[in-house]
């Protein structure tokens, strides 16, 4: 950390402002959400005010719209929503994906369906992050479980998007985005930020069939001289579009495979008393800091618990899962859904070993009392 630098009172909505600002953020476009609506009042006021541009869109639809627009001019562009603007971005989403625009989108999820309570955490949207919008594809989506690392989170969601060119996903709940707690700020030295490949060959001498074996190729972007033809049709290295299956397969292949296939390998997941636990909890988000005291308090009463929290919520941390799986100690999974990542778990895992869940939709936030109870109940 910086030194001399004073901790801040802050709210997760706000450290996702701050760590977007940090990590180069130069256009924004939203429409006004609970519960993420303060990241778009916040960066109303500070995006200008540093050069950048903030819109306010008519809705969800044009705001992802107008974000895959200027980040095809070469600007980091990010929006945010909660659960039903999300549903009404898919189809953009979708769109960045098969034509590899980097941008950010922030779902602060909220109890659903359809309007459900606004101000209620869940973590509803799990599986819509993943396939929400339709085909094979491949995302990333990142969980933070604090304050700083909303922070540290949003910088490395923009370092994917740009070094991947792809849209990426930070997925918080409603208790994280409107929780306050200190925390210290790094200094922009201390911050590794990445940009998107650019051509090294200028405008009439740079040729993009050049680099179709590349599975991340150099973006060539609008109002910098080149020739740019971008589409949402299954295209070849050239961008125009092709039906032949060899070059559609070939490109979907790509697509899929130049995000590896191991969230671990993104940022491995946190491990907390798993060495000799007979019961590991698998929890993110804001359910993790229950499951984190009620590791503690289990530990306290002689229960050999551990904590496996996956920052990566997509791909799947699958090397963690099936370790703990050989290990042969059992898993509890926790989440304010229906068991959405519970099943994943249970994927992973291969019958290995026993997957328990506790599950809850309520519009609260699992106790760690309620996680204990649980605990003794698969014990």
């Amino acid at each position: 950390m910086k030194e001399g630098a004073q901790p801040r009172l802050m709210q997760g909505n706000e450290a996702c402002t701050e760590g977007a600002l940090a990590a180069g953020l130069g256009f924004y476009a939203g429409y006004p959400i609970t519960p993420s609506t303060e990241i778009a009042e916040i960066l109303a006021g500070r995006l200008p005010a540093r050069g950048g541009v903030f819109i306010q869109m008519e809705d969800e639809i044009a705001s992802i719209s107008a974000v895959i627009g200027a980040s095809l001019t070469g600007v980091k562009a990010m929006t945010a929503t909660s659960g039903p603007g999300f549903s009404l971005m898919q189809e953009g989403l979708g769109y960045a994906v098969m034509a590899e625009v980097p941008l950010v989108l922030v779902d602060v999820q909220r109890l659903g369906p359809s309007t459900g309570i606004a101000t209620a955490p869940a973590q509803g949207d799990v599986m819509q992050a993943r396939w929400g919008t339709h085909g094979d594809h491949s995302i990333i989506v990142l969980t933070p479980s604090s304050v700083a690392e909303v922070y540290s989170l949003t910088v490395e969601a923009f370092n994917f998007a740009e070094r991947y060119r792809t849209p990426v996903i930070l997925l918080m709940d409603e208790v994280i985005a409107h929780m306050r707690e200190s925390v210290v700020l790094p200094s922009p030295e201390q911050l590794q930020v990445i940009d998107r490949p650019r051509p090294e060959k200028p405008p009439g001498v740079y040729n993009q069939a050049e680099y179709g074996d590349l599975p991340v190729r150099p973006m060539a972007c609008f109002g910098d001289g080149y020739r740019v033809y971008v589409t949402g049709l299954t295209h070849d290295v050239t961008g125009f579009a092709v039906s032949r299956p060899e070059v559609v397969a070939a490109e979907t292949a790509r697509l899929n495979n130049k995000i590896p296939a191991d969230g671990g390998a993104l940022i491995p997941p946190e491990k907390i008393s798993c060495d000799d636990a007979e019961i590991v909890l698998v929890a993110y988000g804001g359910t993790a800091r229950s499951a984190l005291r009620a590791v503690k308090q289990a530990r306290a009463q002689g229960l050999k618990v551990g904590l496996l929290r996956p920052i990566v919520l997509w791909p799947v941390p699958e090397k963690e899962i099936s370790a703990l799986a050989a290990a042969g100690g059992r898993l509890l999974v926790v989440e304010m859904n229906c068991g959405q990542y519970g099943r994943e778990v249970e994927r992973a895992v291969a019958g290995r070993t026993r997957v328990d869940g506790l599950y809850r939709v309520s519009g609260e936030l699992i106790t760690p009392a309620e996680i204990l109870a649980r605990i003794r109940e698969v014990a």
